[in-house]
């Protein structure tokens, strides 16, 4: 497996989170709009960052990949960190998974990052990765996140759904885990 690395899109830069990200995590995961259709991921303590961001940190050095942190490219003067993109191992029905994460600061909304992001952290998948289902799990009443997984080329798989630890998921498959090159 070849670990990733940095990412650049056209617009932005997805990164290895760091401990200098610490505070952007705590502030994008305790923002009830960020998290209003995922209340129990909702952080209160910098302390709970600091595990989530253990956790990420976890995942990269036992898999090679994880949750990317996600900025405006460099090119855009200065860099801002819009929230955070990326792919984690889970079980699906009993069998290993990756799972699409996006989360944004608001702030960061109705500008296309969460689909630019997406689309790599899927891109990766495809090419890293093609061996596993890989599925968004998305709430009924999250319209945007729903838009999200479409534009990435995420089809609804509704023999997938399950109850979430937030209520129930509607499931969207990648193309590619649905018939591996």
């Amino acid at each position: 497996m070849t670990p990733a690395g940095d990412i650049l899109t056209g617009r932005l830069l997805l990164r290895r989170p760091a401990v200098g990200d610490v505070d952007a995590i705590l502030d994008v995961h305790r923002d009830p709009l960020a998290c209003l259709h995922n209340p129990g991921d909702r952080l209160r303590t910098r302390s709970e960052a600091l595990e989530r961001l253990h956790h990420w940190t976890t995942h990269w050095d036992r898999h090679g990949f994880g949750y990317w942190t996600v900025l405006t490219a460099p090119a855009a003067a200065p860099p801002a960190l819009v929230g955070f993109c990326g792919l984690k191992f889970m079980p699906l029905h009993g069998e290993p998974a990756l799972n699409l994460f996006y989360r944004l600061a608001p702030t960061a909304w109705h500008q296309g990052y969460a689909t630019e992001a997406a689309a790599a952290a899927v891109a990766w998948a495809a090419q890293h990765r093609p061996d596993l289902p890989l599925v968004a799990r998305v709430r009924p009443d999250n319209l945007a996140s729903q838009r999200v997984a479409n534009r990435i080329g995420l089809h609804r798989a509704p023999h997938l759904d399950h109850r979430g630890e937030d209520g129930p998921d509607l499931l969207y498959q990648a193309t590619h885990a649905l018939s591996p090159a």
